[in-house]
């Protein structure tokens, strides 16, 4: 029970704040400041000892508050062990000492979704539609996955809605811990591109269409089998069956060379 105690404590300290970080654990003799306390460092240890319904045996070191870019806006490291574990999370606190929250502080004179994009890369990634359309569309896709294949349906059935105007760039997302084939699919719709393409996207269909008759025992022989006779190159059938798949999934794109 102490036990459990323990981790929930932990937990309902630190849940919904960005950025933690683990250290090693200390006496809470040795947690101590020794600079003078404030009394906003004495407000929030207190305030936090009573939300939290903290004992005695927590140590709770409230960190000197210091200025942050927002005026009247002050951050502060609070450090709370328990039982030897420790952790250390960041609170903003009002300058007068009212108010205080958790969170990330955002600043919105910045796109918040730039560092995001900045790490999508589209090379050499499968597309269909206008590249200057207005809108991108960039699908993470896991070949085995039942959900993949709703959203596929989905836009097979509104993309001839928006021609021109629309979009989609195909990215291998293969979950190999959930789904023993969908590595396989990747590498087979890599072959594809790598050849034409064009054929990328028959393959793509292909997939997903026969979703359910496919497995990991199969997976490649269904493909040869089923699709139709003479669309995929020769020289990839040959090639990608033989290729071990050693390499990190999330890197389909550079395991087979299917040009050999």
């Amino acid at each position: 029970m102490k036990i459990a105690l323990t981790i929930f404590l932990i937990l309902a300290f630190s849940m919904a704040v960005p950025q933690t970080r683990a250290q090693q654990a200390q006496p809470a003799a040795a947690a101590t400041s020794t600079a003078a306390t404030s009394p906003t460092q004495k407000t929030i240890e207190a305030y936090l000892r009573h939300l939290y319904a903290f004992g005695p045996n927590v140590a709770l070191v409230v960190g000197a508050p210091k200025p942050t870019q927002v005026e009247g806006m002050l951050e502060t490291n609070i450090d709370l062990t328990i039982d030897g574990n420790n952790q250390s999370v960041k609170f903003y606190v009002s300058k007068d000492g009212k108010f205080l929250f958790q969170g990330e502080l955002s600043d919105m004179t910045k796109d918040p979704l730039a560092q995001n994009l900045a790490q999508i890369q589209m090379k050499d990634a499968p597309s269909l539609g206008d590249p200057s359309a207005a809108v991108t569309l960039v699908e993470y896709s896991d070949f085995e996955c039942p959900v993949c294949r709703k959203l596929h349906d989905a836009l097979r059935e509104i993309l001839p809605n928006y021609a021109g105007k629309v979009r989609v760039v195909f990215k291998d997302f293969p979950i190999e811990q959930l789904h023993p084939w969908a590595r396989t699919a990747a590498l087979a719709g890599r072959c594809a591109y790598q050849q034409d393409p064009k054929t990328f996207w028959k393959m793509y269909d292909f997939i997903y269409d026969n979703q359910e008759i496919i497995s990991a025992s199969n997976s490649w022989t269904k493909r040869i089998t089923l699709v139709s006779p003479g669309w995929m190159p020769r020289r990839s059938r040959a090639a990608w069956p033989a290729r071990k798949l050693a390499q990190p999934s999330t890197r389909a794109a550079r395991m087979v060379n299917c040009s050999t």
